[in-house]
């Protein structure tokens, strides 16, 4: 790489935030079980960070581990709750779950409030934790934050927020949930999986 003069992306410096003492509320019941066999038994989700010239941008994602689609997300200027809240409303929405599913995240503040929990329940989700400091445990979630830097932002600091939203937007609905192929799905896109012999109709 030094004899070719490439570098390795790197990621942009994470902005301090001051986390209180996590309430363990639910156990890891995932257990790092990241592969499932049909769609809907087990979501996880997690939160990130995007640089632009008016503040920090947040961006809450939830996705179903059988198919890795982004079936939820939500976008911010804070870490409120209400970005995990809207991006739970999206996936229960766009998902209508009939069995329970369950949903993984970290010890943040975020999944420990009550409008989450009490969202969790109206709808038959079933909360499951990672172990404090354990990126691993999410491994999924990461995952697909790693990718939006690499292929999309590439360190970029946005002008607006605006322009980051569209961006990050166009990324998860046009490119990675259509169009990107994915390891896990055996090299295929999302829409070539809908097409295939096999019927992944609720994918």
């Amino acid at each position: 790489m030094r004899e070719n003069n490439i570098k390795a992306l790197r990621g942009y410096k994470a902005p301090k935030i001051i986390h209180g003492r996590p309430l363990i509320i639910a156990p890891n019941t995932l257990q790092r079980s990241l592969n499932v066999d049909k769609p809907d038994r087990a979501w996880v989700d997690d939160i990130t960070y995007i640089r632009t010239r008016q503040g920090w941008l947040y961006l809450a994602v939830i996705v179903d581990l059988f198919s890795r689609k982004i079936i939820g997300w939500s976008m911010k200027q804070t870490m409120a709750r209400d970005i995990v809240i809207d991006a739970l409303d999206m996936a229960v929405w766009r998902r209508k779950p009939r069995q329970h599913v369950l949903i993984h995240s970290d010890q943040g503040s975020q999944y420990s409030s009550e409008d989450w929990l009490r969202l969790c329940r109206q709808h038959n989700l079933w909360p499951s934790m990672s172990r404090r400091g354990n990126c691993w445990d999410n491994a999924v979630a990461e995952a697909f934050f790693s990718n939006l830097k690499k292929d999309r932002i590439k360190k970029r600091i946005y002008k607006t927020l605006e322009m980051a939203k569209a961006d990050v937007f166009d990324y998860i609905e046009v490119f990675y949930n259509r169009t990107r192929r994915h390891s896990h799905l055996g090299g295929l896109s999302q829409r070539r999986l809908k097409s295939s012999q096999y019927n992944f109709s609720s994918v």
